[in-house]
């Protein structure tokens, strides 16, 4: 692959992509992508980030700093060619995603954790072969050209962890007999850290069985003398028994052969890995009645059935997917696969489709020593496995289409059901799939949801609390925990803290992983600039729908372009589109939690000018619309299009023309939205102007 990076930290610090190194400019960004490196897949707080790059002497601009230095590292990967982000932004600071590259100090310690497993199964010979492999990484010490305490220390712990796979690989070579062999690794290793005395031991054992008694005698005296001198103290128990052994020449030194145990076959488990669905799961008829078209031996279709449930964040995709797979489990006799991918998750990278299906091959009864090393070969073990079964796969929060497509089985038996925010396109294409768009509850659905948790709850308290919270289930599932966490509360007070917005999500992102908030900033993240700057601007308003020269408005921009930013909104699900009722006109629509969430980061991130601006941008488009409407309905001939024209289509104003009425019906409930946030914000003249407007329309509606 053209953006694939590789990393090296177990050495000097060092980025090479296939054309050939990646030159990493500067102390500071050395400093920053380190820590990084050492932490992929997890967040590092920019203070850390300025404490590792200043140690105690941080200058006031340090955070701004961070930014600039992570900038031009972004900046360099995508000149090297990576298309995709490296670098994440998730509060409070950044994230490496290591999905697709290389990172030789994460690879070294998967190793490790290989070897130590197979020396545990008895595999002795394949976990030398795995240490082997693992300590063939290091290039010099680590973190050459890395300055300050961070590296000190980091380079410290990695230094360590080299020494101590060492000495335990030698160990094993020991008990294969290769005690000839490792005489000159471990004089080597000695005269670098003298004062190991593991490796001392093992030097000790490799010279008497090579019957060079008097050499591992001398290599005590001299360990003895450097403990002495260096600390103060005597030889330790290893040593001190290993000398009293050669001395009396102990046949408990003589190397006996390793009784290998027999390979204990892996117990052959039906997988169920299905997470508990909620008792609480209420409605849904429609969507479960879909699903069910999808177990695969009812004879419909010929491939793998496969159903994709998207939606807006907190909509409750994972646990329609749940309640429907534990519906339908006792059809799956071969077992149910269950993964989060963390394809949207705001703390956590999303995981490799190799790193799944080593999950998968595991729970499919394959020991760790035959697990395939590519991904390829694993999802070619994965399939085999699978064929002529009837497994269910529930695969949750995908990222992408290239993550999802290794995990899916080849045969129609099996099932899959994918959750995730985006609209994955390539995973519903055929006449097996199904794609199911989950929208918030309706009224009646959210005050049974409600109503279940808190039975004693009056209809009217219910109905209230079911409506602040949006119909998102998230939203009522926080709710209503919450209540039932502190019984001492009545429900008036959440009411009350819940009608406050600046409160809203505060009170709803309480959580174990952080609630609504945390389920908005994933897709927030994800975002574009001018689509993220589009939501944000989309949030000032309080209107209930509108057309894309709004966007435009807002942006500053032309209408096409508008229309680019809108779809992404939409494909992220952070937006609904719909259909006028009047002329079947393109609508959009931001609900109302998600337009509290565009708010606050509207209020974060931009200044209050910059808010204002684009919001008298909207206004002032709505007025010349309006008055234009205005004028043809008093019976004016002709209006100026050329202003229009930045507006509207051709088309669209050949409509506005031969019938503005009909524009004002479907503008009737934004123009006044738009009157009374413009007298909230003091906009005096927008007010008056788009009132006076609206007043003429009306009049004319009503004659």
């Amino acid at each position: 692959m053209g953006d694939r990076l590789e990393f090296t930290v177990l050495g000097p610090l060092e980025v090479r992509s296939e054309a050939g190194p990646v030159p990493i400019s500067g102390q500071r960004q050395r400093t920053v992508l380190a820590m990084l490196l050492l932490s992929p897949g997890r967040v590092v707080s920019v203070d850390s980030l300025v404490e590792a790059v200043w140690d105690d002497r941080p200058p006031a601009t340090g955070r701004t700093q961070i930014a600039i230095c992570v900038a031009g590292l972004r900046k360099t990967f995508k000149a090297a060619g990576c298309a995709d982000d490296v670098i994440l932004t998730r509060a409070p600071g950044y994230l490496l995603l290591p999905q697709a590259h290389d990172i030789d100090a994460r690879e070294f310690e998967r190793q490790l954790d290989q070897a130590q497993r197979l020396e545990q199964e008895g595999q002795y010979a394949e976990s030398v072969r795995a240490f082997a492999a693992a300590l063939a990484r290091w290039r010099g010490p680590a973190l050459s050209g890395v300055s300050g305490r961070f590296a000190e220390s980091a380079a410290a712990r990695l230094e360590e962890l080299r020494l101590t796979a060492y000495e335990q690989s030698a160990a094993l070579r020991l008990a294969e007999g290769e005690h000839r062999e490792l005489i000159g690794e471990l004089t080597g290793l000695l005269r670098q850290h003298p004062l190991r005395e593991q490796v001392r031991a093992h030097l000790m054992l490799a010279q008497y069985r090579s019957g060079r008694r008097a050499e591992a005698l001398e290599s005590f005296r001299e360990g003895r003398s450097l403990l002495i001198d260096e600390l103060g103290l005597e030889p330790g128990k290893v040593l001190r028994e290993l000398h009293e052994a050669i001395l009396a020449d102990d046949p408990v030194l003589t190397p006996v052969p390793v009784a290998k145990p027999a390979v204990r076959a892996e117990a052959r488990v039906v997988p169920a890995q299905l997470p508990p669905s909620t008792a609480r799961f209420t409605g849904r008829t429609a969507e479960l009645s879909t699903l069910d078209g999808l177990v695969p031996w009812s004879g419909k279709g010929s491939v793998l059935p496969v159903g994709y449930l998207t939606g807006m964040p907190g909509v409750g995709k994972t646990e329609l997917a749940l309640h429907w797979a534990h519906r339908v489990a006792e059809r799956f006799p071969h077992g149910q696969l269950f993964v989060d991918l963390c394809g949207h998750d705001r703390d956590r990278a999303p995981l490799s489709s190799s790193e799944v299906l080593a999950g998968f091959l595991r729970a499919l009864g394959v020991a760790d020593a035959e697990l395939p090393v590519e991904l390829g070969e694993r999802a070619a073990l994965y399939r085999s496995l699978l064929a002529g079964k009837r497994v269910l796969v529930v695969l949750d929060n995908a990222a992408s289409y290239a993550q999802v497509r290794p995990l899916l089985p080849g045969t129609r038996e099996c099932c899959v059901v994918v959750t995730g925010r985006d609209q994955l396109p390539e995973l519903v294409g055929g006449a097996s799939s199904v794609r199911v768009r989950l929208k918030p509850f309706s009224t009646e659905e959210s005050v049974d949801f409600v109503r279940r948790a808190l039975p004693v709850l009056a209809p009217e308290n219910a109905a209230e609390l079911a409506e602040l919270c949006d119909g998102l289930p998230l939203a009522l599932s926080v709710a209503t925990t919450r209540l039932l966490a502190k019984p001492h509360w009545s429900v008036e007070r959440l009411v009350r803290m819940l009608t406050d917005e600046r409160r809203r999500l505060d009170e709803l992102s309480c959580d174990e992983r952080g609630g609504l908030r945390a389920a908005f900033e994933s897709s927030y993240q994800r975002l574009s600039p001018e689509a993220a700057r589009l939501y944000r601007g989309l949030g000032t308003l309080d209107v209930p729908h509108f057309a894309a020269w709004v966007g435009a408005a807002l942006l500053d921009c032309q209408v096409p372009e508008a229309e680019a930013w809108l779809e992404e909104l939409l494909e992220a699900n952070v937006l609904d589109v719909e259909r006028s009722t009047v002329d079947d006109s393109v609508r959009y629509r931001l609900a109302r939690l998600p337009r509290v969430f565009a708010r606050e980061r509207a209020l974060v991130q931009e200044a209050p000018l910059e808010r204002t601006a684009a919001c008298e941008r909207a206004f002032a488009a709505w007025l010349e619309l309006a008055g234009a409407a205005a004028e043809l309905a008093e019976g004016a001939a002709t209006v100026a299009t050329d202003q229009l024209g930045r507006w509207l289509s051709q088309e669209e104003i050949a409509a506005l023309a031969e019938n503005p009425l009909r524009w004002l019906e479907i503008e009737h409930e934004a123009l006044h939205a738009v009157v009374h946030q413009s007298t909230g914000m003091g906009l005096v003249l927008y007010a008056w102007n788009l009132a006076t407007c609206a007043q003429k329309l009306d009049g004319a509606l009503a004659s």
